[in-house]
C-alpha cells in the first residue's frame, strides 16, 4: 500500500476569511446552515462538504453565489472524506461563527479559520484522501516588542474586540 503527501492551495480573494473543518455525516450541510444564519442575521457565505460514501459527491448549501462558487470550487480540489469549507462574504469573520461552527453535532474538527494564504496538506492512498494539516500564512519572523504590543492592543480596540 503507497502513501503519497501533496498540498493543495486554497483558492481565494485575498482578504476573503474561511473555515476548513472536517465532519462525520451529511447532515452537516443543513446543520451547519441552519447554525450559521442563526448565529448571524444576513451572514453571507458558501459551504461546500465532501462526502465520504455512497455518491461522493461534494455537498453544497449558503446565501452568496460568490462564496458558494469558492467553497465548491476548493472542496473539489480538496476531495477529502468528510471534509468541509466554509467561505464568509466580505464583513464576516470566523471569530463571529466559530462557536457556532464547532457547536454542530457533526463537526469533529477545524484545521484552520483565517484569510491568509493556506496550502492544506493532503494524503492519498488507494482507498481515498485525507487533510493532515495546514500551512497558514507565513513563518515567524522574531518576537514582538514594546511597539507590537502597542500595535496589537490599538488594532483590538480599533475593531471594537477589546474595550
Amino acid at each position: 500500500m503507497s502513501l503519497n503527501l501533496s498540498t493543495v492551495q486554497i483558492e481565494k480573494p485575498e482578504a476573503t476569511n474561511f473555515i476548513l473543518g472536517q465532519s462525520h455525516f451529511i447532515k452537516t450541510v443543513e446543520d451547519m446552515h441552519e447554525a450559521l444564519v442563526t448565529a448571524v442575521p444576513n451572514i453571507k457565505f458558501g459551504l461546500a462538504f465532501c462526502e465520504a460514501s455512497g455518491a461522493c459527491l461534494v455537498r453544497w448549501t449558503g446565501t452568496d453565489e460568490a462564496m458558494i462558487a469558492l467553497a465548491k470550487q476548493n472542496a473539489l480540489a480538496l476531495s477529502a472524506g468528510h471534509s468541509f469549507i466554509l467561505f464568509l462574504g466580505d464583513g464576516f469573520f470566523p471569530i463571529n461563527v466559530l462557536h457556532a461552527v464547532k457547536a454542530v453535532p457533526e463537526v469533529v474538527r477545524i484545521f484552520c479559520a483565517t484569510a491568509n494564504p493556506t496550502e492544506v496538506i493532503i494524503a492519498e492512498s488507494e482507498q481515498g484522501r485525507g487533510i493532515l494539516g495546514v500551512i497558514d500564512g507565513f513563518p515567524s519572523k522574531g518576537i514582538e516588542d514594546d511597539e507590537g504590543i502597542a500595535w496589537r492592543k490599538g488594532l483590538l480596540r480599533k475593531f471594537g474586540y477589546k474595550l
